[in-house]
């Protein structure tokens, strides 16, 4: 498995080691930031050489991504707590969208590849499947009555977290000009999402 190094005390498999890799790289990006942090000084945290780390993350990026999603359910649950506070279905995938705009890029991980200026691979994060089921496991655990909205099966909520993260994403990325208030994008999503989720619109009931 190509074990060099570990300070001692080889990973036993593949995943340990790909976590023991994310460990130092979280380490490092805590310690110096991410403009000091290279593939060097995570090899040296995880008392590897960098072959060994290219074996498991090719590019930094690599790495920071996995950096970004070992940290995403505590973002998760700060969501889930911040969306318990709001009544309706309508009101709660409004204010999934704010909140993802506020906290993802200032989060100290979720944040990391776009400051590394890697957008492509954020999107590419954003968008994946895991992603998706982890939206739909948050709109699924906020007490609201889904049902009435027509949202019953895992279906309707994985497609709903998927059209609330992709609408996130482009405010994001393409924000408009001028910059609008929250207020100004509540309005928005609001007017052209809210009626899909009022009286079980979404099903055609």
């Amino acid at each position: 498995m190509g074990y060099h190094g570990w300070q001692g005390n080889p990973p036993r498999t593949e995943d340990e080691a790909r976590h023991r890799i994310v460990e130092a790289a979280t380490a490092c990006i805590d310690r110096a930031g991410l403009a000091r942090t290279s593939l060097s000084d995570i090899a040296a945290e995880a008392g590897v050489t960098r072959q060994t780390v290219y074996r498991y993350f090719p590019r930094l990026p690599d790495i920071l991504a996995a950096v970004a999603i070992a940290g995403v359910e505590a973002f998760a649950e700060r969501m889930q707590r911040h969306l318990a506070s709001f009544g309706s279905p309508a009101e709660v995938a409004v204010e999934s969208v704010l909140f993802s705009l506020h906290t993802v890029p200032r989060e100290p991980y979720l944040g990391l590849l776009l400051e590394a200026g890697e957008a492509d691979v954020f999107t590419g994060a954003v968008t994946s499947a895991q992603s998706f089921a982890l939206g739909a496991r948050i709109l699924r655990n906020t007490p609201v009555d889904w049902a009435a909205a027509g949202v019953r099966t895992d279906d309707d909520f994985q497609g709903l977290a998927e059209i609330l993260m992709r609408l996130f994403l482009s405010l994001l990325q393409y924000p408009s000009t001028p910059t609008p208030t929250d207020d100004d994008l509540r309005a928005l999503v609001r007017r052209w999402l809210g009626p899909a989720l009022v009286s079980g619109s979404v099903r055609g009931r």
